[in-house]
């Protein structure tokens, strides 16, 4: 869960001014976690709230992201969310935006099976991003983490994704001189995915995610939580990327992890 907040936070500062390059300074005093920090610790605490259990996890969620959406109103919402936070009776507004995969990543901490893993997913995404997109583009990430913490090689992981979500077929490369700013699930989640195949380690796939530009904290938070799970987050990284959060967050952080664990190197 915490990859997703450290790749927030690092892409933060470029995501409207991209950094066409994975040359950059990792952590900058410009960065700052956004909406995708906010909503990340929404889900986890929502989880913990419920015990893991599936079936309240919907209402749970809901009144986990609207206190913390109004906790932090200056984090970075899109337009329609931040009407959601504030709405008295919110209901899903058939949203195929990327917001369903940059929060979803405790699902994949909390399930003992991939289809509890699934399930969780769906209850956390579908009470906003209802739109087969947006459930699809959370499942994707979901699954990607649930079988790295099984110790599914990357290999294995990247055929579930392409049997079951995405084709992928392009390089970072390829795409990174036309690649634009795009807050799809179908038009960021791939690309993240790519980020995490083309990584050797979790920094080198949060610089590979922010170096495409585009959306640029959004992806690195996807694509960062996806590496945490395979291959752990370095003992300075983290102790650097707590700096950057409030005590009150860092708490959820904690707990969480005490409960569900985490991946550490």
């Amino acid at each position: 869960m915490l990859g997703a907040i450290i790749g927030d936070i690092v892409g933060s500062r470029f995501e409207f001014n991209n950094r066409k390059s994975k040359e950059f300074r990792f952590f900058h005093n410009r960065c700052r976690p956004t909406d995708d920090s906010c909503m990340t610790l929404a889900v986890a605490r929502a989880i913990l709230n419920c015990g893991g259990d599936a079936a309240r996890l919907p209402g749970e969620a809901v009144r986990s992201m609207q206190e913390m959406g109004r906790r932090f109103p200056y984090a970075g919402y899109g337009g329609t969310f931040r009407e959601w936070l504030r709405a008295e009776d919110p209901q899903p507004y058939n949203s195929w935006g990327n917001g369903a995969a940059m929060r979803v990543s405790p699902c994949g901490w909390a399930a003992n099976t991939l289809e509890e893993a699934l399930a969780f997913s769906d209850a956390v995404t579908g009470v906003t991003h209802d739109h087969p997109e947006g459930l699809k583009g959370a499942r994707a990430v979901t699954a990607a983490i649930f079988l790295a913490r099984q110790g599914a090689d990357k290999g294995a992981i990247l055929d579930h994704i392409r049997a079951n979500y995405y084709p992928l077929g392009f390089t970072l490369d390829g795409i990174r001189p036309d690649y634009r700013f795009d807050v799809s699930c179908q038009g960021s989640v791939p690309q993240a995915i790519e980020a995490f195949a083309e990584g050797a380690d979790f920094e080198d796939t949060v610089r590979g995610a922010v170096s495409i530009g585009g959306d640029s904290d959004t992806i690195a938070a996807i694509a960062g939580s996806i590496a945490e799970a395979h291959c752990g987050i370095p003992a300075a990284i983290r102790e650097e990327a707590l700096g950057f959060l409030p005590p009150e967050l860092t708490e959820i952080v904690t707990a969480f992890e005490a409960r569900y664990g985490a991946k550490r190197i």
